[in-house]
């Protein structure tokens, strides 16, 4: 039996007896709890090479590059109550079946079982997640993290939600978590892992004025790479990884020299303004590679980031949120830093790695800010990044008019490609989604989006996404 199959009965093994966990505790505790269902069919077509970036970006990579695809996503699923109860489950299983004019497949998008003990959490398998101090909605994506590639199989054990610290009347609350994902979609690198861990800090509570901070570190480590072989993978490898420590004797020899994987970490600020209606939201992000890494202010990546500021209001639903970002990777500590020979840093190259080739992505999507463009966009088909210096100006807008949902997104990016390959190329990418949910027709949902890109990164093209989503309850049972 290979690995990659041996694997697999394992995770699938493991995903069946937490389901049976899950149920059998639950089945003691006597909840009552309903199984709901989601069905999805979406169907893209489009000028050009590509589909709009802005109908295909940030989409969990559930819709295709093609400029012509149709999709059927079916799942199943169970929510955490709203109710307090110490011990809460849930479930989903989401099968997406895709079509293009090249290909066509079908695998689990999500697949997961998650529970929560008192404030703990404990996730198993792959789900749809969002990280960061970035709008959940308006927003481009976060720098290290955005929706923009699959979901990815992990293990993740925490407290994911805010929860108030005790003796603080609610003033400080925390929240952090540690996970550990599997890699296994290339032929470069087999059974890599990510390891990611977090931990935010908040001020405010009732207050109408809150703060926020936070860091995420993660490492891409292990995994068998061709022409290196097995790379460490075992707990004292993970200890290493944990503390950013140098790889030992079975390391290659630049991991001896500096950190054993691929590391980045991401820091977070946001501050939080209520004032009568409106909601006011200032972030920012900022992004390293390289060591030391010292409090954003201060950080040799100071100069990159993602800034962001939303205003939200509760009055006017024509208009109920707004969004200006700017994102910079171009700097990336500058170009590189020589003194008598010696290279201390610089060229940072963004999403990159020398042993882990495949960098930052997952099934060739960014797992970080779609506008380090994809490895999908590759013209020699390579699976690696190669435009990661961009500076992005990024607007949007959302709310509803006459029962009628729009949101809609008008973005500029100027792309200079990488230091040991520049490039001066500028882009607009833009969207209009309009949904309408309809009660008298069994609350199904209609959704209508109009994108279009204009340049030579990924050239001219319009294209219109047209979806069907009905949801509902399955069953219920006690």
């Amino acid at each position: 039996m290979n690995k990659r199959l041996s694997m697999s009965l394992i995770r699938f093994r493991l995903f069946i007896f937490t389901i049976g966990l899950i149920f059998f505790t639950s089945s003691l505790l006597a909840q009552n709890d309903s199984v709901k269902y989601d069905i999805t069919l979406s169907g893209l077509t489009s000028t050009g090479n590509y589909s709009p970036f802005w109908l295909q970006s940030n989409q969990y990579g559930k819709i295709s590059s093609s400029p012509s695809s149709a999709n059927l996503l079916v799942g199943v699923y169970k929510d955490f109550e709203t109710k307090k109860k110490i011990f809460k489950y849930g479930f989903k299983a989401n099968a997406l079946i895709q079509t293009d004019k090249t290909k066509s497949t079908a695998y689990f998008h999500e697949l997961y079982v998650k529970a929560h003990l008192a404030v703990f959490d404990i996730i198993i398998g792959s789900r749809e997640e969002q990280f960061g101090v970035q709008d959940s909605t308006l927003s481009s994506g976060g720098f290290l993290f955005s929706q923009n590639a699959r979901p990815i199989p992990k293990v993740t054990i925490g407290i994911e939600h805010f929860t108030p610290l005790p003796f603080t009347k609610g003033y400080l609350e925390i929240k952090g978590a540690i996970s550990n994902s599997w890699l296994d979609n290339n032929k470069y690198i087999q059974n890599e892992f990510i390891h990611h861990k977090y931990a935010y800090l908040r001020i405010g509570g009732k207050l109408p004025v809150h703060l926020q901070y936070g860091i995420d570190h993660t490492a891409l480590w292990g995994g068998y790479i061709q022409g290196l072989g097995q790379q460490p993978a075992d707990l004292s490898a993970f200890h290493t990884i944990f503390f950013v420590g140098r790889g030992g004797k079975n390391a290659s020899a630049g991991e001896q020299i500096n950190a054993l994987g691929d590391h980045r970490i991401s820091q977070n600020m946001k501050l939080e303004i209520e004032l009568a209606t409106y909601k006011i939201c200032g972030y920012w992000q900022n992004f390293s590679e390289d060591g030391p890494v010292r409090f954003m202010t201060n950080s040799m990546n100071a100069a990159d980031g993602l800034w962001g500021i939303t205003v939200r209001n509760t009055k006017f639903p024509f208009v109920k949120g707004i969004i200006y970002e700017y994102l910079s990777t171009s700097d990336q500590s500058g170009p590189y830093l020589e003194k008598d020979g010696i290279i201390y840093g610089g060229n940072d190259s963004y999403f990159t790695n020398y042993i882990y080739t495949t960098g930052w992505n997952n099934y060739s999507r960014t797992i970080g800010t779609p506008f380090i463009t994809s490895p999908i966009y590759n013209k020699n088909v390579e699976p690696y990044t190669l435009n990661n210096r961009v500076q992005v100006h990024h607007f949007g807008a959302e709310g509803e008019v006459y029962g009628y949902n729009y949101k809609a997104f008008a973005s500029f990016s100027k792309n200079f490609g990488t230091y040991s390959s520049p490039t001066n190329i500028n882009n607009i990418s833009t969207l209009l989604e309009i949904n309408k949910q309809l009660p008298k027709l069994s609350n199904i949902e209609l959704s209508c989006s109009v994108g279009a890109d204009f340049g030579k990164l990924y050239g001219n093209s319009v294209g219109v996404l047209f979806s069907i989503r009905k949801r509902g309850e399955l069953f219920q049972y006690r």
